[in-house]
């Protein structure tokens, strides 16, 4: 894993280089560091916020979105089929009922850190709700989610994927 010093490192070196040389230090920025919230923020010029100033649904708001591309890029992955049918799979598996399932079957091997982030994102105060979910499974669906998203701005992809590869086969939810 690449360090923060690191990757400033990389963002002045780019910043100091004509326009025309960005396209080609972004590419070894992210041979670097992956494709992640740093090197997004680093393409665009912009610093990465503490992470402790993050918020439980800012957190969330990424990890929706994190965890849809994964959930997409499986049911995409098991075989080529209309988009009806891949929106229906899909859905399936990221509504907030699912997901406080998923999120109920991977607690036990969350570590005391990532623990806490579930416990301040199902403690979270959401402006809406889901219109076909209880408030448990919403706020647990909102936890899940701050989770894949702290992780993600943290760079720790490999834990996420493992985690929801855990998760999905314990509820057997991508069959």
């Amino acid at each position: 894993m690449t360090s923060s010093a690191d990757i400033e490192a990389i963002r002045r070196e780019i910043a100091e280089k004509a326009p025309d040389r960005i396209k080609e230090d972004y590419a070894a920025a992210i041979a670097q560091t992956g494709f992640s919230e740093k090197s997004i923020l680093l393409y665009f010029g912009l610093e990465a916020p503490d992470i402790r100033t993050y918020s439980p649904l800012p957190l969330a708001f990424i990890g929706d979105d994190v965890y849809g591309v994964i959930v997409r890029t499986l049911v995409v992955g098991k075989g080529n089929t209309s988009p009806g049918k891949l929106h229906t799979k899909c859905a399936s598996i990221e509504n907030a009922g699912a997901q406080a399932r998923l999120l109920s079957t991977i607690e036990e091997v969350l570590s005391d850190e990532e623990a806490d982030i579930v416990r301040r994102g199902r403690n979270s105060k959401p402006h809406t709700m889901a219109k076909n979910a209880s408030v448990t499974d919403y706020l647990a669906a909102t936890a899940l989610e701050a989770l894949i998203g702290y992780l993600y701005v943290l760079g720790r992809n490999e834990r996420i994927l493992y985690l929801v590869k855990t998760g999905l086969a314990r509820t057997g939810l991508l069959q």
